[in-house]
């Protein structure tokens, strides 16, 4: 019998947020099917970072692998869906069913109670480090959020990022969970191997988990 499947990618259009200063999402037909053509054909160019992405460790450090050197190990497996709605400016240590979240290997923040699809929302929640330290050291190798950045927009040492890297987790960011418990499932979401990018687009989809 076939498990349920509950999508948690952005659409990517026109309309996509993305970050203040990045160039453009754009789509085009560059050939169009006729009577001398029997296919279309179309190229998209579009900043690394939009969307529900990866983050590479490139990324946050200089000698970190990239895209396509990253293993997928950390993008599939069972995870935790953690609803942390309630939390202030930044979701800390004290905002965490600890109980839940002990020893999760993968942990998906929700912080959202709507996705701004169509609105850049510059205060979006954070992550603190000690959040990302504690369940590092409790075996963790991959955190998602729904924002667009474990850290704040205007962060300039990017600490929450750096908390990862010393654990060499993962990073997935901007998933959209409107639709989705809290709970425990098989998380499914791979990044393409691009050479020398600091992220990369994924689909993400959460399974559920088989009885």
């Amino acid at each position: 019998m076939a498990t349920k499947l509950w999508d948690i990618t952005q659409r990517l259009g026109t309309k996509t947020p993305l970050w203040p200063g990045e160039p453009d999402l754009v789509v085009k037909r560059n050939v169009q099917m006729g009577p001398d053509c029997p296919v279309n054909i179309g190229e998209v160019t579009m900043p690394l970072h939009a969307g529900t992405h990866a983050d590479a460790p490139v990324h946050y450090c200089d000698d970190g692998v990239d895209s396509a050197g990253s293993s997928l190990a950390a993008y599939v497996g069972p995870c935790v869906v953690a609803d942390v709605r309630h939390a202030g400016e930044r979701v800390e240590a004290s905002d965490c069913d600890w109980a839940v979240l002990e020893g999760a290997t993968r942990v998906i923040f929700r912080t959202y109670n709507s996705f701004p699809h169509d609105t850049w929302d510059e205060n979006f929640k954070a992550i603190a480090p000690a959040v990302i330290a504690r369940l590092r050291e409790a075996g963790a190798v991959l955190i998602g959020v729904d924002t667009p950045s474990l850290d704040p927009q205007n962060s300039k040492t990017m600490d929450a990022h750096h908390e990862v890297l010393k654990g060499d987790m993962r990073i997935l960011e901007g998933l959209v969970l409107d639709d989705i418990a809290p709970g425990e499932y098989e998380l499914i979401a791979l990044p393409l191997p691009l050479e020398g990018a600091d992220a990369s687009p994924v689909r993400a989809v959460l399974r559920e988990l088989a009885k």
